[in-house]
Formats: structure tokens, C-alpha cells, sequence
């Protein structure tokens, strides 16, 4: 089974490179690595092709205008460049554990996607990183929040991995789902503009389709750096198109990925 990890990013290019390093030593590499690029300046374009010179990953860089956030025109439109049957995102401030990938697929199952946690670093720790190019966390490690998620155990998995839907913790930081669930609602929503609720109004459709949820302990652990929040100005709007889709048992959206495919 082929894995495409798509990775979003904006004007953040010290988190995207260490992140990307976290993918070089991952135990089973993704078939290629797409940047879903929000609009970034020059710099994070300069710093992915520096790095592509000396990896040996496939990494193919989406970019799109810089308009606002606009998260999920992004995601779409790095979707629809995959290659693969199956589909990993992150956040580009997410290094990964060297099993993340190896994690998804041997947990990857038809008629689910799967919705994983996230250790937490402060904002010392986060600088630090930065600063040494760090990768190394574990559940010892100083500077990390939650500290229970940051423990790798298949054992741990096994007993507390759960198939259960809800919408309770939906984050696009860490999921993964086959690319025919996804196209079959016609991907991620581009009404959403401005931070909140896509991930969610995404999943309610995968949901209202049947698709299932399983959510993944223990495995497939990543390490969030550190960042200011982003504005919550967009999210009275952005909840109303959530709503609506909740009401209505809507599987599709009519302006999603079938734009870029």
C-alpha cells in the first residue's frame, strides 16, 4: 500500500525542516511527501528545495497564493497530487516518532480512518528544538505536556485503541484515511476560510458516509511545537457551515477537491 504524507505549512520554515528530518528516519518511508503550502513567502520555497538536494524522499511542494487561511483548499489541493492509495496528514510543526508512518499503516483498516494524539512542547523546549535541530522526545523528555501521549506501546495500543464515532478531539495534525473515502465526499470543504471547524465538518461527512472512527493510542506519537494560536475571527461562520452539515446528514460538499482532480 502505497503512503502519501501530506504536511501543511505556512512562513514556518525552521518546524517544517525539523519535521521533514523526523520523516527521514521513519521505519517505513511514505511513497512521497507533499507540502501543502498555504502561501508562504520565498523562504519556506528555498528551504524545501535545499532539502530535497540532499534527501532521498519524494517531496512534492503544493503551493497556493497567500489569501488568508485557507487550510482546506490546501489540503485538497495536495490530495488531489497524491499518488497513493492511502493518505497521512500532519501539520508541519509535528516531528514525528520513527514508527508514526509504520504506525498508521499497520493500523490502517477499510471503512475507518483513524484519528491519532500529540505530545505537547512548551515554548522553551520548541526554541531549543529549533535551535539544535533536536528530534529526539520521549515519555522522559523535560518540556513536554501530557506526558501519557508521548508513551509508544503496541501492547498500550491494542487495549486502548477504540472504534468509536464522535467528534470529540478531531485533529488534521494526525489522521489518516484511503484516498477513495475522501474523494467519495469530495474532500475537505474550500468554504472554509479562516481558522476552525474544517477538520470537523470533514469528518461529519466521512461519518454520514460510513466511515468509521478509530481512535489510536500509543502509536503513531508526534511532538507538537510550540506556536501562538491562531485567530478565532472566522469561527461563528465556520461553525454555521459545521452545523449544517451535522443537520442535514450531508455526505457531500459542492465546493471541494472534484475542483482540482
Amino acid at each position: 500500500m502505497h503512503v502519501s504524507l501530506i504536511i501543511t505549512t505556512y512562513n514556518r520554515p525552521d518546524a517544517l525542516l525539523l519535521v521533514l528530518r523526523s520523516i527521514e528516519f521513519q521505519t517505513l518511508t511514505p511513497h512521497e511527501v507533499i507540502v501543502a503550502d498555504d502561501g508562504s513567502a520565498d523562504d519556506t520555497k528555498a528551504a524545501i528545495h535545499a532539502f530535497q538536494k540532499t534527501s532521498d524522499l519524494n517531496i512534492i511542494h503544493s503551493w497556493q497564493e497567500d489569501n488568508g487561511f485557507r487550510a482546506a483548499k490546501s489540503r485538497n489541493k495536495a490530495i488531489a497530487k497524491s499518488s497513493s492509495d492511502y493518505i497521512i496528514l500532519i501539520d508541519g510543526d509535528m516531528i514525528l516518532h520513527p514508527k508514526f508512518i509504520q504506525d498508521h499503516v499497520s493500523n490502517a483498516e477499510s471503512g475507518y480512518f483513524i484519528q491519532g494524539t500529540r505530545v505537547l512542547l512548551t515554548k522553551n523546549t520548541t526554541s531549543k528544538a529549533l535551535k539544535d535541530m533536536s528530534m529526539q522526545f520521549s515519555f522522559f523528555s523535560q518540556g513536554i505536556q501530557n506526558r501519557k501521549n508521548a508513551i509508544h506501546s503496541n501492547f498500550l495500543s491494542k487495549l486502548f485503541s477504540k472504534k468509536k464515532n464522535y467528534l470529540r478531539g478531531i485533529k488534521t495534525c494526525n489522521m489518516s484515511f484511503f484516498k477513495k473515502d475522501c474523494t467519495n465526499i469530495n474532500g475537505f470543504n474550500n468554504d472554509f476560510e479562516g481558522w476552525g471547524k474544517e477538520d470537523s465538518e470533514f469528518i461529519v461527512r466521512l461519518l454520514n458516509s460510513g466511515i468509521n472512527r478509530k481512535n489510536l493510542r500509543f502509536n503513531a506519537l508526534q511532538f507538537h511545537l510550540w506556536h501562538n494560536e491562531n485567530t478565532r475571527a472566522s469561527l461563528k461562520q465556520n461553525e454555521m457551515i459545521f452545523k449544517s452539515a451535522l443537520d442535514n446528514n450531508t455526505k457531500w460538499c459542492e465546493n471541494g477537491i472534484n475542483r482540482y482532480l
